[in-house]
């Protein structure tokens, strides 16, 4: 999968106020793009692909198949049926609508779709057991509810079912396919490779942690935006193109999950107060207000040094992570996370305009960058 980097990220500044999530402006009354639903948009992927991912799952052997389909949201911790969260389904919305670039259907990016999204959950399962997450989508984490073995056997199964799921099809473009998502699920394995490895060092680079996001994130969201066009028979610059658009989107939407780590509310995310403070992540809000340079910038970094060494960090009170925000948003960390969101939405945009599609499906693509950044969970 080829993976293009913007140029080079901006110096973070110095502010003293910011976004909780970055918004995109409007568009006037004059856009001639065809409107587009995005909750009918996302429903659509997610209708399609779940028959074929509930029929993947069933595969598995007992008790990887109830386990999965705890993590899915399909039965509660009792094995009784629920309703649960399944996720935005951003990614199965991208693949199906992506088959649609070629003219084919979009039950023609199905088998992508859902391979991905097999892909996207076995990096879940493994992450929340890394990270020692204990809540996902509002309910515990699988881990938590049947044990660190399982979490790592399920996430092993989902990841093999993934391939399984498009090699089957036996076709050249299947083949074509199999090798973008297998390079993407390498790079989203470097990405948490470095992430983990971030979170014990006192300094990352602004730059570090893009290429870090890049892999975690934007490597299998590139994947997805044109997986089902490989799919239905795009050619390579097509694919190529359709990833860059999907690489750019993947470190917005990264820039907004930062945001939202630190600031998001609780109640929409189904994750703790200022999660990824507590986990130590260098993610963008920190990294850029580590990089500002100024006195709020100097107090975080020693604070930050301090944290790494203390014996009692897991037991700091909600008033300890609050200042620590304030001192991100005070160096400008928050701004300048939102306003990044926001470049990379610009960017992947317009790597949109080397691709010949009908521009009901540009419109479509186009509403759901939008959606990326706008969103509060």
């Amino acid at each position: 999968m080829t993976r293009r980097h913007a140029a080079g990220p901006r110096t973070p500044g110095r502010a003293t106020t910011g976004e909780t999530v970055p918004t995109v402006p409007p568009a006037s009354t004059a856009d001639p793009r065809p409107a587009v639903d995005v909750t009918t948009l996302l429903e659509r992927g997610r209708t399609l692909a779940t028959p074929v991912l509930r029929a993947a799952i069933d595969r598995l052997a007992p008790p990887m198949d109830t386990v999965a389909a705890y993590h899915f949201g399909w039965i509660d911790a009792a094995g009784n049926p629920a309703d649960g969260d399944g996720g935005k389904a951003v990614r199965p919305a991208l693949a199906v609508l992506s088959a649609e670039v070629t003219g084919a259907a979009p039950e023609a990016g199905v088998p992508g779709a859902v391979a991905v999204e097999l892909v996207h959950n076995f990096s879940l399962l493994h992450d929340d057991l890394m990270d020692g997450d204990e809540q996902r989508r509002h309910r515990d984490t699988v881990w938590k509810v049947h044990g660190p073995a399982q979490a790592i056997l399920v996430g092993d199964a989902l990841f093999a079912l993934g391939n399984e799921v498009l090699l089957e099809l036996g076709t050249v473009e299947a083949g074509r396919a199999t090798r973008r998502l297998t390079t993407a699920t390498r790079a989203l394995i470097d990405g948490q490779a470095q992430d983990i490895s971030y979170e014990h060092r006192d300094r990352v680079s602004v730059e570090e942690c893009l290429e870090m996001e890049g892999n975690k994130t934007g490597a299998l969201l590139a994947c997805a935006s044109s997986i089902g066009a490989v799919l239905g028979g795009a050619d390579d610059a097509t694919a190529d193109a359709l990833e860059r658009y999907g690489y750019h989107l993947g470190l917005a939407f990264q820039a907004v999950d930062d945001l939202l780590g630190i600031w998001g509310d609780p109640e929409a995310t189904g994750k703790q107060t200022w999660s990824d403070l507590r986990q130590r992540k260098k993610s963008l809000p920190v990294v850029a207000a580590l990089a500002a340079g100024g006195d709020a910038s100097e107090r975080l970094g020693e604070i930050l040094a301090a944290d790494a060494k203390s014996s009692d960090f897991e037991n700091f009170s909600e008033e300890e992570f609050a200042a620590r925000a304030a001192l991100i948003e005070e160096a400008g960390g928050r701004e300048w996370t939102a306003g990044e969101a926001r470049r990379q939405h610009a960017i992947a945009v317009e790597a949109l305009d080397a691709v010949d599609m009908p521009e009901r499906v540009r419109a479509a693509f186009t509403a759901l960058a939008d959606f990326v950044v706008v969103r509060k969970r």
